[in-house]
């Protein structure tokens, strides 16, 4: 039988050691849930699209699906075991990708990343205000950026992000995908038709000036190798390489 913990510490332990984010925040109970086996020998972290798996490979967590639950997931095994429990749960549901960790002790040279926010001639950013907030969410693309939050008022309070606006039109974005008490996980994205332009650049370089203004870290996960050769130009380094499965029909 699958639970929610009354008290997440019961299970915290089985995470020990997983330097992610997203893992800190379903700990900490400030986004996500945590789920566990009865015996408590095995525990899953889910947050938006993200399930991290974790202690005993268990078949029935793995397959597990809360009530409201979308149909798409990406999950993340704690080591191989998890991997086999993942592929023989889903089969063809599944598909493999290869994710890029990135040091979460970066020393950010902030000269550097303040020419970067200068966004090409055109072109402005601004942070995420309400407008904005509404706006990124009427766009398939951009609605990543701010959907986490329930609300304006939730991302007002616990999000922070910054757009690029050509014109009046919302073009790229980087804003916080989840958020702990030290810092946030970034999302960013642009337009299809506006990138190559440098727009991802400016405003990364823009969202991490503000985070580290307010004491946060800007966490960053690369989902494929362009983003982390992004990350790299703003001075994240590399860690490791980790897989993630991403589930269809979940």
């Amino acid at each position: 039988m699958i639970i929610k913990p009354d008290d997440i510490k019961a299970v915290s332990a089985l995470f020990d050691g997983w330097e992610e984010t997203l893992v800190y925040s379903c700990l900490e109970g400030t986004m996500g849930e945590i789920y566990s086996t009865r015996d408590g020998l095995s525990a899953m972290a889910m947050i938006n699209d993200f399930c991290f798996l974790s202690g005993a490979p268990s078949g029935e967590l793995a397959a597990f699906r809360p009530e409201n639950r979308g149909g798409f997931i990406i999950m993340v095994p704690q080591n191989k075991g998890w991997a086999q429990i993942i592929k023989s749960v889903y089969g063809r549901r599944t598909a493999l990708l290869t994710r890029y960790a990135t040091k979460k002790n970066t020393v950010f040279d902030t000269v550097r990343l303040r020419n970067l926010a200068a966004p090409p001639e055109g072109y402005r950013i601004e942070m995420i205000g309400r407008h904005i907030y509404e706006a990124c969410l009427n766009d398939g693309w951009s609605r990543d950026l701010v959907s986490a939050f329930g609300s304006y008022e939730s991302f007002s309070a616990h999000g922070i992000g910054c757009a690029v606006l050509f014109g009046n039109t919302i073009v790229s974005g980087a804003s916080s995908y989840s958020y702990y008490s030290g810092g946030i996980e970034i999302e960013i994205d642009t337009r299809a038709d506006f990138r190559r332009r440098g727009l991802a650049l400016a405003c990364g370089a823009r969202l991490i000036l503000e985070c580290l203004d307010r004491g946060l870290y800007p966490s960053w996960d690369a989902q494929n190798s362009g983003s982390l050769s992004l990350a790299k130009k703003l001075g994240y380094e590399f860690s490791h390489e980790y897989p993630a499965y991403e589930i269809f029909d979940y």
